[in-house]
């Protein structure tokens, strides 16, 4: 049976990680004495939910974390550093501090260390989710016990709801480009300039003018897509961006 550790300390744990090529430790004082952090903790780097939706959903909803008073995002798993840091890199989540549990002792400590040698794993943890104020566990999110890996509860826009089921979240926004296309690098201006974090999708890498075609029906670049829909041009996004009394770039 899980333990849930709502109002007990994080266990008291050293984490011996690299960072910048030197062997470091960072303790569970460091971590969070004084700050609010979120915690994920999942079965193990570059699997598949923990790779497709479980990380990059809380790099992604980072700045709203934070704009909600949460100082840190930490992901935990039992691996060690290399692969942490490998797998932090492939998914290219730079809001998220990923935190090696190698030994698998800050997973034992909140009673959330499994047993998964059905898949050749070893020991792994649980995957569950937390919100701690100053080294105190304040919420947990626990995935149900169950056959297999659920991922119904520990998921970035739950927690975000507990802390603030009002929180403003970011829309989706993609965008088509073309390698050395001027008026690509207008709609990129338009959209960082206004913190509107995007994915760009370059044609050539994939994705073809037919594929461009099929998707927007136009064979210009740069197509912005946000929430799911089609805007258009970079002059089409300016057109939204006034129209939303957002600032163009």
């Amino acid at each position: 049976m899980l333990k849930n550790c709502e109002g007990n300390n994080v266990p008291n744990v050293t984490f011996r990680i690299i960072e910048n090529g030197n062997w470091k430790n960072v303790t569970t004082d460091d971590l969070f004495a004084g700050k609010t952090v979120v915690v994920f903790s999942l079965p193990g780097a570059f699997t598949p939910t923990c790779s497709s939706t479980h990380l990059p959903r809380f790099n992604e909803l980072a700045p709203v974390f934070k704009k909600n008073g949460v100082d840190e995002i930490v992901c935990v798993s039992v691996n060690d550093t290399f692969v942490m840091n490998a797998w932090k890199e492939n998914q290219e989540c730079d809001n998220v501090t990923v935190i090696p549990d190698g030994n698998g002792e800050f997973s034992d400590g909140m009673g959330m260390l499994v047993n998964k040698d059905d898949l050749g794993f070893g020991k792994r943890s649980w995957r569950y989710s937390m919100l701690v104020k100053d080294k105190v566990i304040e919420k947990m999110f626990i995935e149900p016990e169950k056959p297999g890996d659920p991922f119904e509860v520990s998921d970035a826009d739950t927690l975000l709801k507990y802390i603030n089921k009002n929180a403003e979240k970011p829309e989706f926004v993609s965008l088509i480009s073309r390698k050395g296309c001027i008026h690509c690098e207008r709609a990129r201006m338009a959209l960082e300039a206004n913190n509107m974090p995007y994915e760009e999708i370059e044609l050539g890498k994939g994705v073809t003018s037919r594929s461009l075609r099929a998707i927007s029906g136009a064979t210009t670049t740069p197509q912005v897509f946000i929430g799911g829909k089609l805007i258009g041009t970079a002059d089409d996004l300016e057109a939204y961006l006034k129209e939303k009394n957002i600032k163009a770039a």
